[in-house]
């Protein structure tokens, strides 16, 4: 299995080939502030901002979830202007804890495209001595062909019956899954027989994925092993980083895109609280 991480070293090498990859820049935080900014005051040469909300999401209802996934046709068009053509390397990075570049590579990878996550994000760019560029990249438009559905994902009600049968992690900060915070959806708690597995436990000090063995020893002490696992967050993002953790780790693992932001707001959906699933 190829990796679905690259070092800034070997990007950087990458960049300066025959075939530079697609660099695409996920900056996006809960709450905000809006990425662009930071973007425009340095990003990776090359690297083109992409709007997380407007163009790795859909807008629904809120029975639908906050970030549901968009539509083939919308993601399609995204990835074109993006500067995305078939056969594409593409990198993404953010610089925030690898959500909104998790969130993109699993995307791509659904859709067929052969994604790659920058391991620690900006900041493992800047502690290489690497530099920075300031201009806004506007690509010319790619023609990439998509093919999404490549990747398992979990229904509402697959989600419910997996965390019964199988193992179902959740990926947010152990006081939400407690019931102790809620700082944006309605209720507070977690699927009943969720397993709290917040995301900040797949990294090391340095901001990268800890290595795989590591991983491993966490999600098997877990319960993840030859049972179905699938992830769920707050509204689908830090999700995706618990699944490209579980991937080095050498899982498969499904992705609940609608998450908690999805189950609590549906009234008849039951929730639980505290330490225990």
């Amino acid at each position: 299995m190829t990796s679905p991480l690259i070092d800034a070293v070997e990007l950087d090498s990458l960049l300066h080939g025959a075939k530079p990859p697609v660099v695409l820049d996920v900056r996006w935080k809960l709450g905000g502030p809006h990425g662009l900014p930071a973007y425009l005051a340095g990003h990776i040469p090359g690297a083109v901002f992409v709007d997380l909300d407007d163009e790795l999401a859909a807008h629904g209802e809120p029975t639908d979830g906050r970030h549901p996934l968009p539509s083939a046709d919308a993601f399609q068009a995204s990835a074109r202007r993006w500067g995305i053509d078939d056969g594409d390397v593409v990198v993404v990075y953010d610089d925030w804890l690898g959500y909104g570049a998790a969130r993109g590579w699993w995307m791509l990878t659904d859709a067929g495209v052969d994604a790659r996550v920058l391991d620690g994000g900006l900041q493992a760019w800047r502690q290489s001595g690497l530099a920075l560029d300031t201009d806004a990249v506007v690509p010319a438009a790619g023609s990439v062909s998509l093919d999404p559905g490549r990747l398992p994902q979990l229904t509402i009600d697959e989600a419910a019956a997996l965390a019964r049968d199988g193992v179902l992690l959740d990926a947010r900060a152990g006081e939400r899954y407690r019931g102790e915070s809620e700082p944006i959806d309605p209720r507070a708690g977690h699927i009943p027989g969720a397993l709290s597995a917040p995301t900040a436990g797949n990294l090391g000090p340095d901001g990268r994925l800890l290595d795989a063995p590591l991983l491993r020893e966490r999600f098997a002490a877990l319960g993840v092993g030859a049972a179905t696992v699938g992830v769920y967050c707050g509204s689908g993002v830090s999700a995706a980083q618990e699944i490209l953790a579980l991937r080095v780790a050498g899982f498969d693992a499904a992705l609940y895109p609608g998450s908690w932001s999805q189950w609590s707001n549906h009234a008849d959906r039951p929730m639980a609280t505290g330490a225990q699933a």
